[in-house]
C-alpha cells in the first residue's frame, strides 16, 4: 500500500517535458510575450493541475473502479485531440509581437489544465499505474500532486524561456517550419507514450 514515487517522478517528467497543449500554450506565450511577461501565467498553468488531481484522487478513480470504460474511452477521446493538437503546431507560424496585446495572467493560466486532454490522461494513468491498492487516498493524492507541482515548476519555466529564445532567433527564418514540424512529432510521441505506455 504505498506509490511508487521515483518512477512517478520520472513519468511525470516525460510527460511534462513533452509537447501537449499547456506547453505548446508556454511556448507561444514566451515567444509572444518575452519570459518576464509570461510568467504569472506560467504560475497559473503550474497550480491549475491541481485542480485536476485533487477530484481524480478523492472520487474520480472510484468511478474508473466501477466503470473502467469511462477513462478508457477519456484516453482515446484526449489523444485524438492531441493529435489534432499536433496537426495545428506543425502548421504554426511565430510572428512579431503586437505591442498592444496583453499577455495572458495566472487566472488564464489556472484554467489549462482542467481543460488539457493531456493532463487529465496523465493523470488518471499515475493514480492507476504508480499507487498500489488500498494506499490512502490523502496519502497518495498529496504524493502525486506534490510531484507533479515539482516538477512542473522545473519544466514548464524552460518552455516559456524556450518561446522567448526561438521569439529571437527562428521567427521568420527557413528554420522555423522545421522546428514547428519537430515540435508536432514530439506531439504525436507523447500521444503514442499514453496509449502504449506510460506506465499504465
Amino acid at each position: 500500500m504505498s506509490v511508487a514515487a521515483a518512477t512517478f517522478a520520472v513519468f511525470a517528467a516525460s510527460q511534462i517535458g513533452t509537447p501537449g497543449p499547456a506547453n505548446m500554450a508556454l511556448l507561444a506565450t514566451g515567444a509572444r510575450f518575452g519570459f518576464r511577461a509570461a510568467l504569472p501565467f506560467v504560475a497559473g498553468v503550474a497550480l491549475g493541475k491541481q485542480f485536476v488531481i485533487w477530484p481524480v484522487g478523492f472520487g474520480l478513480m472510484e468511478l474508473a473502479a466501477r466503470a473502467p470504460w469511462v477513462f478508457e474511452a477519456l484516453k482515446w477521446v484526449s489523444a485524438a485531440y492531441i493529435l489534432w493538437l499536433a496537426w495545428k503546431v506543425a502548421h504554426l507560424r511565430l510572428g512579431p509581437s503586437d505591442a498592444a496585446a496583453t499577455p495572458p495572467g495566472f487566472a488564464a493560466g489556472l484554467i489549462v489544465h482542467p481543460l488539457n486532454p493531456k493532463a487529465w490522461a496523465m493523470i488518471v494513468a499515475g493514480f492507476t499505474g504508480f499507487v498500489s491498492p488500498g494506499t490512502d487516498p490523502v496519502i497518495a493524492t498529496a504524493t502525486i500532486a506534490a510531484i507533479l507541482l515539482a516538477t512542473q515548476v522545473v519544466l514548464h519555466p524552460l518552455w516559456t524561456l524556450a518561446g522567448d529564445h526561438i521569439a529571437r532567433t527562428l521567427a521568420g527564418t527557413r528554420a522555423e517550419p522545421y522546428l514547428m514540424y519537430t515540435l508536432a512529432g514530439l506531439t504525436v510521441a507523447s500521444v503514442l507514450f499514453v496509449l502504449f505506455g506510460g506506465g499504465t
